[in-house]
């Protein structure tokens, strides 16, 4: 007797490349913060309210505290349609449009670039109300 091998939903693989997507802002604001503090801050307590104060350092910083804003929810509204189904095809679509927005949105803050990045951002958002959408109708 043969088992089934289960198929990974396109909406988990989202979650789990999104996870990779939360570790590369990690990465790449303490990658920037030892460049301008030293490896002996990184690697010490951080106490006192010592910061990197460089442009590319602060950005990294916002930029991941940004993507923070809106991951829990995306997670939330993700796995929740991986249990109940996503009959209309509006999840999936939306949780695309949210990761690629993501993923654009970064080099963006980085670059400075205004009004496009906030494009960007109002798109990724449009995308968890696809979500939404999903599971409500």
């Amino acid at each position: 007797m043969e088992q089934a091998v289960p198929t990974l939903s396109p909406l988990a693989a989202l979650v789990a490349w999104s996870a990779v997507l939360l570790f590369v802002h990690i990465v790449l604001q303490a990658m920037l913060s030892t460049r301008e503090l030293g490896s002996a801050w990184n690697a010490g307590p951080r106490d006192g309210d010592r910061r990197p104060v460089g442009i590319l350092a602060g950005r990294a910083e916002r930029a991941a505290a940004n993507f923070r804003e809106t991951y829990p929810a995306f997670v939330g509204l993700a796995l929740t349609l991986v249990i109940v189904g996503d009959r209309s095809g509006w999840g999936l679509a939306g949780a695309l449009v949210w990761f690629v927005g993501r993923i654009v949105y970064l080099p963006l803050y980085l670059a400075g670039v205004p009004y496009v990045r906030s494009l960007v951002w109002t798109l990724a958002a449009a995308g968890l109300l696809m979500m939404v959408a999903a599971l409500v109708f």
